[in-house]
């Protein structure tokens, strides 16, 4: 469920499912905290994160692809057509005109809605969480015509008691999927703009895995990397083509059997051929000036991460922890945590109408 091929509806009020599951930013939500991820880089200064389409563009790099395709497919017809002599325009050549022009326009502008930020646009749109300015930034779309300095179009989000945080619930082949979104309304609770943060978790029971990850950011906002779990994983920031085919891989399950993969290997492939085609096209980020000046790393910094022999993607990780380098699934349990003890029983709490309370 990318979140640009269904964005928020600008203009109303937040969903009333998605109010009723707003997170909080001060106290736990659940009694684990942990990464799931979702997480480029760490420091005592900013932690970079995923937006949600991250791990999936292959899915609307490849509806683009084909969707252009066809637009061109439609507009060598027209032009073929068009060269062909008639002695008499009737209404069936108009109506035959005016469907291919109007299918043709239809397309193309499909591909260019849900293209814009897919192709000749930028290879990642990192979310960046300032601990020091206890600020959000997240860079949305690419800049073509701004000034130096001005960096890519960048929205700032403040991190206190006014930024509304929830769960957004969606349907994708009758099951319930869920992200985090931000929403920020105006003066009569209608949204203005939207985002969602970090990834996509998969039926009620995944609940567990986004709760822990919300505990993760707001113990990082609020308390800084220290006593933090290790990631899951680095993602690079320069992927290559062995990890867009594990993004692919394993978009078609983390534990799937080997004989399934196999089964699905050409469309891994294909999968993979898609989301080469838009990272080759597009360019690494630029943050505004104003967001690198308050993001700059201390030389010593001891929480400055990736460095050294950290593995970054998952290739490296995945090696590393079964040579017993790195940490499989590191997580902490929050103290003072006075909710429902066991996480997954907590989840399904969440997932229903009416969440638990979190004080």
């Amino acid at each position: 469920m990318d979140e640009r091929s269904f964005p928020c509806k600008v203009g109303r009020p937040i969903p009333e499912w998605d109010f009723r599951h707003r997170l909080p930013i001060d106290t736990a939500v659940s009694s684990d905290c942990k990464d799931t991820a979702a997480i480029f880089r760490i420091n005592s200064t900013y932690m970079d994160v995923t937006d949600q389409p991250y791990q999936y563009r292959q899915w609307q790099a490849g509806g683009v692809f084909i969707v252009t395709f066809f637009s061109a497919l439609l507009m060598a017809t027209l032009i073929k057509i068009i060269l062909i002599p008639v002695s008499t325009i009737g209404v069936g050549v108009v109506a035959v005109y005016c469907t291919l022009i109007g299918s043709m326009i239809g397309m193309a502008y499909m591909a260019f809605n849900y293209g814009r930020d897919e192709y000749f646009a930028l290879n990642r749109r990192p979310i960046r969480f300032n601990h020091k300015e206890k600020k959000i930034y997240a860079i949305r779309h690419r800049s073509f015509f701004g000034n130096p300095g001005q960096g890519d179009i960048t929205w700032e989000v403040p991190w206190d008691e006014n930024a509304i945080f929830c769960i957004h619930r969606g349907v994708v082949h009758q099951r319930n999927v869920y992200h985090i979104r931000y929403y920020e309304v105006d003066q009569n609770n209608n949204v203005t703009r939207a985002f969602a943060i970090g990834r996509e978790w998969e039926e009620d029971e995944s609940l567990e895995d986004l709760l822990s990850q919300w505990n993760y950011w707001c113990w990082y906002m609020n308390h800084g990397p220290a006593e933090l779990p290790k990631p899951l994983l680095f993602f690079k920031e320069k992927e290559n083509i062995l990890e867009s085919f594990l993004f692919c891989l394993y978009g078609f399950g983390m534990r799937a059997s080997a004989a399934y993969r196999i089964s699905m290997m050409p469309f891994v492939l294909l999968m993979t051929s898609h989301r080469l085609m838009a990272l080759w096209t597009c360019r690494d980020p630029i943050w505004p000036d104003a967001v690198a000046k308050v993001s700059v790393i201390e030389p010593d910094d001891p929480f400055d991460q990736p460095s050294g022999n950290t593995p970054v993607g998952w290739a490296e990780t995945v090696h590393a922890i079964d040579r017993g380098e790195y940490p499989d699934g590191d997580k902490r349990e929050m103290k003072n945590w006075s909710g429902e003890k066991n996480p997954a029983l907590n989840a399904l709490l969440w997932a229903k109408d009416i969440p638990p309370p979190t004080r």
